[in-house]
């Protein structure tokens, strides 16, 4: 494990982007991007156009470590190359901290929640991803409604494979995200946070784990999670809120920072000039890293 990186992560001052759009989500980014469907063939061509949405992003100076600390990859933008270096040691060599989305997508809905699919080449992955210089991983589940044994089964898949991972070396970022539309939100939130604090404590003291989770309803609801030893950070999701939205909600959680996607980059457009997706980008970050840091 990278001690610097580490660091950075549990102490540092910024936020972490999100930038792992899969296969089954990449048509929607291009879409928001500016880039139809009806622009690209196949699958080569669609993550050729992603990748180079991505580099943009990365290469841009409004994306800085002053206010970024890390950066969540998909797969394929980790086998592939910016301006000739591999994309995690770009960022690195810009000062932010590479992750890896790892999970292979969501189950069908049973007992109000949406397990992982099975991860079959996590090993396999995880041995690519310290070739790459990968720091840590993240991985997704969904919780629709408050049923006690889904949102347990969730999580107890969530620290069963995040074992694995730390196993490996890397940290992983556990990410049971509760559906911002779901029926009795709060309740969700307070049944997660339940079985999360128990897996938190039958972790050793060389076992450390990140959590990405939706911002709470009820404010400060997971201070506990941020406070306990085990968890080097705790950030929030977007989740399908507004960029303002989002912020708002976060300025009123203390220690929780953001791990945006969307509300990061929602008012980028292929066509933009690159003084104006600079200048887009950059009120973005400035924003994001505001409520981060900034609280009520």
């Amino acid at each position: 494990m990278n001690n610097n990186h580490f660091d950075k992560i549990k102490n540092g001052k910024g936020f972490i982007a999100a930038l792992d759009q899969s296969g089954g989500s990449t048509p929607k980014a291009l879409a928001a991007y500016g880039i139809p469907e009806d622009a690209y063939s196949g699958e080569k061509e669609m993550f050729d156009l992603v990748h180079e949405m991505r580099t943009r992003i990365i290469t841009s100076p409004a994306f800085s470590s002053d206010r970024i600390l890390g950066a969540i990859l998909f797969e394929q933008t980790m086998d592939r190359e910016i301006e000739g270096k591999y994309t995690a040691d770009y960022l690195a060599d810009k000062g932010i901290v590479p992750f890896l989305k790892v999970d292979k997508g969501l189950a069908d809905q049973e007992n109000g929640v949406q397990l992982m699919k099975p991860i079959n080449d996590l090993d396999d992955t995880l041995r690519r991803a310290n070739e790459r210089n990968i720091f840590g991983t993240k991985m997704r589940s969904v919780i629709h409604e408050p049923n006690k044994e889904g949102i347990k089964d969730v999580v107890d898949q969530q620290f069963d494979i995040g074992k694995r991972i730390i196993s490996a070396g890397l940290v992983p970022i556990i990410e049971p995200e509760v559906d911002i539309h779901s029926d009795n939100k709060e309740k969700s939130e307070e049944l997660l946070k339940e079985q999360i604090l128990t897996h938190l404590d039958d972790l050793s003291e060389e076992e450390n784990v990140m959590l990405k989770l939706t911002i709470p309803t009820k404010a400060d609801l997971y201070k506990e999670l941020i406070d306990h030893p085990r968890v080097v950070r705790v950030v929030a999701l977007s989740g399908g809120y507004s960029r303002e939205e989002a912020n708002e909600k976060l300025k009123e959680n203390h220690g929780l920072i953001a791990s945006f996607s969307r509300a990061l980059s929602s008012d980028l457009n292929a066509d933009q000039s690159d003084e104006e997706f600079n200048q887009k980008l950059q009120h973005a970050v400035d924003t994001i890293y505001d409520a981060s840091v900034n609280k009520k």
